[in-house]
C-alpha cells in the first residue's frame, strides 16, 4: 500500500490575504485522505456535501475549531476544489 505525500496546501500561495479561518480550512483539507477527497462530487446538493463530510452543524456551516467566521458550503467547495488541484500538481499530473 502506498503512502500519501505530506500535504501542505496550507502553505501554498494565496489568491487573497488569508484570515485564521482560511488557514484552518486549508489545514482541514490537508488532513483529509485522498480516498475521502476523491469521493467528492461537485454536483452534490449542500445536504449531501454535509453528510459526506460529517462535520457540518445543523445551521449549515462547517464545524471548524479556532475560526473567526463560519465556513458555508460555497467557500468549502471552492477551497476543496483548490485542494484537489493542488494535490494533482504535487503528484505531477496535468
Amino acid at each position: 500500500m502506498s503512502r500519501e505525500p505530506e500535504w501542505n496546501f496550507e502553505q501554498e500561495p494565496w489568491d487573497e490575504p488569508p484570515d485564521e479561518t482560511s488557514v484552518n480550512l486549508r489545514a482541514y483539507f490537508d488532513r483529509m485522505t485522498d480516498a475521502k477527497l476523491l469521493e467528492y462530487r461537485a454536483d452534490w446538493p449542500d445536504e449531501r456535501l454535509a453528510e459526506w463530510d460529517g462535520n457540518f452543524k445543523s445551521d449549515g456551516a462547517l464545524l471548524l475549531p479556532c475560526t473567526e467566521r463560519d465556513v458555508e458550503p460555497p467557500e468549502y467547495r471552492k477551497v476543496l476544489e483548490q485542494n484537489l488541484r493542488y494535490r494533482e500538481k504535487v503528484r505531477g499530473k496535468p
